[in-house]
């Protein structure tokens, strides 16, 4: 397993201490600014490779990070002071913020006199674009008009409060803002019984069987969290049967993953085959949904030999799994396999989220090494730069780093749960607390759908890999700065010379299709661009035929001069449809014509058959 990955390296040997200086404690060093490529060493991963005292620091803060969800106070009081600080040496900002707050509680009160009296008026507060707790049509009328328009004028004044001030860390700065929005979205009268209209009614209505409903569904909620168990798959909603049901073998499997040849569909297939790589933070059937959205099953039936890698759901037994061992024994271990299955023809990569990271990583470092086997480069909602990965940055700094490398240490990954609440808390106002309106108060079940239940399928993540994820691409950002060593030497990502297919979601707020753009900022070959609407995962899920979809698209060729992402959203205009149409027909154009389909894995050979698709890695809890 290489230690070099991201510029990670073994400790120095040491000589033995004498008895005289074991007794006393390590004096500190202050660590040396790193220059590119240079080796920076790993943060130790057990606790025999850290001193006895630093292991005891880690232990401290294991155990409050298990109590935080692996939150660091630190950070936080370091945002607050941060921003207390500065507004009391702005006493312009001050008398800005009183005149809001004095304007704001006037407007208010002028709406709910009208309203009192009987008089038509606007709202001098709306809800934001994505808010969807306050379209009740009782919102509009009094008294509830009155506790929704008092909530949104305070969110305003919050939101000019935490605005950025000169001197001001802008990190800092949008951290308060986010903590802001946390607790106004917890104490939103949208939340409580006695002042959302809709509760008030339905509980009228159902004369209070919707809160007993409701408590119901809280016990359930809490027993599941507590124990961790995975709920079953609803009814219709099978995985294997239902979802993720594109026939198919597994042709290969390691500890690490499993890898999946689909089932040809025609009689002639593009003689070039296509290697999906998705993201292990979730289950890789998010692009094998039920038949109607399977991007996987549309490959196949528009001709493609398809390969897909399942990656199993780590352990703490697999803690040490490092960012490289996904390289090198996920990613080039089933290039390997679809060299040898499909023999003498070039492969259409292809990584959806985390898993085209990994992808960039080892389609560089097969340039840098002389490997052109890649025909094409196909990115979805994949970052390769993170200077702006929106608001997760807002969860890293040194002191939360350090706080969720030590939880990890002790448990050996990163929990489900801890994950979750990570990406729910970025819209809370929806995923949160919308849905716990629904669910506890109006006795709503929830709907159940293919997405939802991928979603419910949570993975762990590694605790070395995860540690070497966060510090070196999201933190240090080292992929695009010079500094991303694999074995030992740096790579660059305009060494790869094969073409780019790369698709960035309008509203996605976990890589934010500006972050996704800058693929284009950092590579020379062509690159195509496509800009689809809806989000992370619905704006991936774009099948032809479904409803309000739409994409803009454009090609940089080699040579041309850089456009920044707001010039080129100006000049591409929305095209009603999919884009997975565009994208097969840019694959086909990539290709060199039609053969007949391969044989499923090897018959009696290193990759024969093992079972039937979806596999066993896709069932571990």
């Amino acid at each position: 397993m290489s230690d070099k990955v991201i510029g990670m390296a073994k400790s120095p040997t040491r000589k033995p201490a004498t008895k005289a200086k074991r007794a006393r404690a390590p004096k500190a060093v202050s660590p040396k600014p790193p220059v590119a490529g240079e080796m920076l060493p790993s943060v130790p991963t057990t606790e025999t490779d850290a001193h006895p005292y630093q292991a005891l620091d880690r232990i401290a803060r294991a155990i409050v990070a298990r109590q935080t969800g692996g939150v660091s106070p630190y950070s936080i009081l370091q945002a607050w002071s941060d921003w207390a600080l500065h507004l009391s040496r702005a006493p312009g900002r001050q008398l800005e913020l009183a005149e809001r707050s004095l304007r704001n509680a006037t407007d208010v009160f002028e709406y709910a006199a009208r309203l009192a009296a009987g008089q038509e008026a606007d709202p001098p507060f709306k809800p934001k674009s994505y808010d969807h707790r306050f379209t009740d049509e009782a919102w509009s009328k009094l008294p509830f008009a009155l506790t929704q328009q008092s909530f949104l004028a305070t969110q305003d004044w919050w939101d000019h409060a935490t605005a950025t001030m000169r001197g001001l860390s802008e990190p800092d700065s949008k951290r308060v803002a986010f903590m802001v929005r946390q607790y106004l979205d917890l104490i939103s009268p949208s939340n409580f019984p006695m002042t959302n209209p809709e509760i008030i009614r339905e509980t009228v209505r159902q004369r209070g069987h919707n809160i007993i409903e409701g408590a119901q569904h809280l016990i359930d909620d809490m027993v599941q969290t507590w124990t961790q168990h995975s709920r079953p798959p609803p009814e219709g909603f099978r995985i294997g049967e239902d979802i993720a049901c594109t026939p198919g073998k597994v042709v290969y499997r390691n500890d690490l993953f499993e890898l999946i040849q689909y089932a040809p569909m025609r009689d002639e297939v593009q003689a070039e085959p296509v290697l999906i790589v998705p993201a292990w933070i979730m289950k890789y059937y998010i692009l094998d949904l039920s038949p109607r959205n399977s991007l996987i099953r549309y490959l196949v039936e528009q001709g493609f030999t398809v390969f897909a890698i399942s990656w199993c759901n780590p352990t703490a037994d697999q803690a040490s799994l490092s960012l490289d061992d996904y390289r090198r024994r996920g990613v080039m271990e089933a290039l390997d396999a679809v060299s040898a299955i499909v023999p003498g023809q070039k492969i259409h990569a292809t990584g959806y989220c985390l898993g085209g990271t990994i992808l960039s990583i080892a389609a560089a470092t097969m340039a840098r090494d002389g490997d052109d086997r890649l025909a094409s480069i196909s990115l979805f909602a994949a970052q390769v730069d993170f200077s702006e990965a929106g608001e997760l940055l807002l969860f890293l700094d040194e002191s939360q780093v350090a706080f969720l490398e030590d939880m990890m240490w002790a448990q050996g990954y990163l929990d489900r749960p801890q994950m979750t609440r990570t990406f729910a808390s970025i819209r809370a106002e929806d995923l949160i607390y919308a849905r716990a309106v629904r669910r506890y108060f109006l006795g709503a079940e929830d709907l159940p759908s293919d997405l939802t239940v991928w979603n419910n399928d949570t993975t762990r993540m590694p605790a070395r890999m995860h540690s070497e994820y966060l510090r070196g691409l999201f933190l240090e950002n080292r992929l695009t700065a010079g500094r991303f060593a694999v074995d030992g030497r740096v790579i660059a990502l305009k060494d790869i010379d094969a073409p780019f297919f790369v698709v960035g979601t309008e509203t996605d707020h976990i890589a934010p299709w500006r972050s996704v753009y800058k693929t284009r900022l950092f590579t020379q070959s062509d690159l195509t661009f496509v800009l689809t609407s809806s989000g992370h995962n619905g704006g991936i899920l774009s099948e032809p035929g479904h409803p309000r979809r739409h994409y803009r698209i454009g090609t940089r060729h080699e040579g041309d001069t850089y456009t920044d992402p707001d010039t080129w959203i100006d000049r591409h205009e929305p095209v009603d449809g999919s884009w997975w149409t565009e994208w097969t027909a840019w694959l086909i154009d990539r290709s060199t014509g039609l053969t007949t389909p391969p044989e499923t894995g090897q018959s009696g050979g290193r990759y024969a058959p093992l079972c039937d698709a979806p596999g066993r890695y896709v069932l571990q809890h």
